[in-house]
């Protein structure tokens, strides 16, 4: 004869209520010998009562909801292989900007005579050098020479010009690259020059010892001359290395050093004006000499872009991505022009190319 229950003692093995509900949903009481209804399986099943066909999953829920998730999970990101590397097509997604266009009846009584794509350089391998692009900066712009294509129209006749670096003119062969590949793509019939560099396009400069210097070129001077200035424990610097080494320690600060460029005077770099004018006249120039080309294509640094688009809003829209792109529309009789960068569309008074201030000589 068994004890009667106490209820009072904590050696109880009954299921809790939850559990008890659970394992009668799905058809699984517990054994008169006290055990927790799973049957002792060591392979996790058990049979049902009598039937010896049906089994019970004894995983746990949250087990089986994971495991089924991860059968159903998305496809993983398609890759791209490029010069080696292999990465994902989304990375070179991010420069793409969208355009507030204007009317259609607006648009139609509009006749721009020459339209200018400015485009940053891809992803560098660094500054401090002029090595060029890492593949990720080539497929950027060839992804974006792909683009351009699309918006070309068949006849158009599009020159291709850039800096004369490295990554500026490696950024421009991809583009031409892939504007290549996009017009075979779309059957359009458009004369595409080959890449030429242009002086107008250089990245803004800075005055030392040898003349003025592009900034990349300066920093590699400003390196070796403070490390021979240290090694001789000399105290007194020149003005324009106090001055280079204050503009790229903003950089290791944290710093936007470009900002600081375009709003604190600096005695020994070029001023932002004068790189837009440097632009203007090159643009000036490209289409005096050939007034039949309805775009040009500018691979440049980000600097002057940044200054240029300064210009334009009259306020700083901030550093240019990697391939990301200044439009400009010229209007017919070149005396104002469209310039749009990040969904803002402002009209500006070109400046004649008979009137720069030759302050620059």
């Amino acid at each position: 004869m068994s004890a009667p229950h106490d209820p009072r003692k904590l050696d109880r093995y009954e299921a809790p209520n939850y559990l008890a509900k659970y394992r009668e949903r799905q058809g699984t009481a517990p054994a008169a010998n006290g055990s927790n209804g799973r049957g002792g399986n060591s392979s996790g099943t058990a049979n049902r009562a009598g039937t010896g066909t049906a089994t019970v999953d004894d995983t746990p829920l949250y087990l089986r909801r994971f495991r089924e998730r991860g059968a159903t999970a998305a496809p993983p990101a398609p890759t791209v292989e490029f010069d080696g590397a292999v990465f994902t097509p989304a990375l070179a997604e991010a420069t793409r900007g969208k355009e507030i266009a204007a009317p259609v009846q607006r648009r139609a009584s509009e006749k721009f005579v020459c339209e200018i794509s400015i485009i940053r350089h891809g992803i560098t391998q660094g500054y401090s050098t002029d090595a060029g692009l890492t593949p990720m900066g080539g497929w950027q712009a060839h992804r974006r020479g792909h683009e351009l294509a699309r918006r070309w129209d068949a006849g158009d006749t599009v020159r291709l010009v850039h800096a004369d670096t490295n990554r500026a003119r490696q950024t421009a062969v991809q583009l031409y690259n892939g504007a290549q590949d996009g017009m075979a793509m779309w059957g359009k019939d458009i004369t595409l020059t080959e890449p030429t560099p242009i002086p107008e396009l250089r990245n803004f400069g800075v005055w030392t010892p040898d003349g003025l210097r592009d900034v990349t070129s300066a920093f590699r001077q400003y390196q070796s001359t403070m490390e021979k200035l240290e090694r001789m424990a000399v105290g007194d610097r020149p003005r324009w290395l106090v001055e280079i080494d204050r503009f790229y320690r903003v950089q290791l600060g944290g710093g936007d050093p470009i900002q600081t460029w375009l709003t604190i005077p600096l005695m020994y770099f070029e001023p932002p004006a004068l790189c837009v004018r440097r632009f203007w006249r090159g643009f000036h120039r490209l289409i005096a000499e050939n007034p039949g080309d309805q775009r040009i294509l500018a691979a440049t640094h980000s600097g002057p872009m940044r200054a240029f688009a300064t210009w334009a809003h009259g306020y700083d829209p901030g550093e240019p991505l990697n391939t990301e792109e200044i439009r400009v529309k010229l209007r017919e009789g070149g005396q104002t022009a469209f310039v749009s960068y990040r969904n803002r569309v402002t009209e500006v008074n070109v400046p004649p190319p008979d009137e720069f201030p030759q302050w620059e000589s």
